[in-house]
């Protein structure tokens, strides 16, 4: 499957289970609110009215899930994937506040007794449904989320569980109030408003070391660094780096070959190694791959060096008075350890005997010893 489509049909089963969630939220909030006004429970109302908050996370989800499947383009050229992660932020920010909401009604309620009403049973009823029916929305959700690797929907999916903590703490109040005990459903909410303030902090936190460039961890790393070693031509890797764009990772990796391979034989070794990634490590889907010919880490930079319209130049003014180096047909530069090492290929009638060969080779080599740019000078026949 190409990423376009992994990107479509995970787009697809955001937007399914984010309305599937929508649905069932407006019913659930509608009958709360309903029923607590006829049964007088003030703790069943403002559950209702909670449940219609997750109207508002519900439309941010799928909002973020209809552009995160979008393909790069100009304003986005590593596409559209941190519209997710942003939502997630919300997410988690809106959890804490939903925390700090229960907290707070929770301690107002220990301090004020007397606006406790009396509720009936059918209140005690509704709140028994909604908690099982956001127990289910929550595993639901969180199933798929995890399915297709998206942290927003993970963090929706605890919005749910919010909700039915909430309404676990309406039924909680409700029995106690009709026990005779009206402080024990206020204590549980404030253990359960931290809870869902600590929920809400690590989705939170995720998505901010998302946005900030965060790598995978080390685990993927490692799995990351042996399907590059395991591709032939591969000497050593260095400089990878990782990052996550909402439920997929993009990584860039210096990738060192024999110094003298063709142009061509690096490219096909750079372009297996993409795909090699793609195919085994399951969460990449972008890779850049350097092709270097040396450990540019530790080895001598050759910033500055000539480049090849250059190079040529210095070449044919410090090859001047041999006739044979002019009738080289091909000339390959090789920018390796500080010097242009170069190699020189003439016609293989030019080479009438080796120590000819070599003696011409040791006079092209004389000649570039006062230029500092130039290395060692190979000569080849054919």
């Amino acid at each position: 499957m190409s990423t376009a489509e992994k990107r479509e049909q995970r787009s697809v089963e955001s937007q399914r289970v984010t309305l599937v969630g929508a649905v069932v939220n407006l019913l659930l909030s509608a009958l709360k609110i309903v029923i607590g006004v006829i049964g007088h429970s003030e703790a069943l109302v403002a559950d209702g009215i909670h449940s219609l908050s997750d109207l508002a996370s519900d439309a941010l989800v799928y909002f973020a899930s209809r552009h995160a499947r979008h393909a790069p383009d100009e304003e986005h050229p590593y596409g559209h994937g941190r519209f997710e992660t942003a939502a997630t932020l919300g997410l988690g920010g809106l959890l804490i506040l939903v925390a700090a909401g229960i907290t707070w009604d929770a301690v107002q309620r220990m301090f004020s007794p007397a606006e406790l009403l009396q509720p009936g049973s059918i209140a005690l009823y509704v709140a028994l449904f909604s908690i099982l029916i956001k127990e289910w929305l929550y595993h639901y959700t969180v199933r798929v989320g995890r399915r297709i690797r998206s942290n927003m929907l993970i963090a929706n999916a605890w919005h749910h569980r919010s909700d039915a903590i909430s309404s676990v703490i309406v039924f909680v109040g409700i029995l106690g109030t009709l026990a005779g005990l009206p402080y024990l459903d206020a204590i549980a909410a404030v253990a359960v408003g931290i809870m869902v303030a600590h929920i809400g902090w690590d989705l939170g936190w995720s998505a901010i070391q998302e946005l900030v460039d965060a790598g995978l961890e080390e685990e993927k790393l490692n799995a990351i660094r042996r399907t590059i070693l395991s591709v032939g031509g591969v000497r050593d890797i260095h400089m990878l780096r990782t990052r996550r764009l909402g439920g997929v990772a993009s990584a860039d990796v210096h990738v060192q070959v024999e110094p003298r391979l063709s142009v061509s034989e690096g490219h096909m070794i750079a372009l297996t190694v993409e795909q090699r990634l793609k195919e085994e490590v399951d969460e990449v889907e972008d890779v850049t791959v350097h092709i270097d010919p040396e450990d540019d880490r530790n080895a001598p930079s050759c910033e500055g060096l000539p480049l090849r319209a250059q190079a040529l130049a210095m070449l044919t003014e410090a090859w001047t008075d041999i006739p044979e180096a002019g009738e080289a047909h091909n000339t390959v530069l090789h920018y390796l350890g500080g010097k242009i090492e170069v190699d020189l290929y003439l016609p293989l009638d030019r080479c009438e005997n080796v120590p000819q060969g070599r003696g011409l080779q040791a006079r092209l080599q004389e000649r570039l010893t006062p230029l500092s740019v130039f290395g060692e000078v190979r000569v080849f026949y054919g």
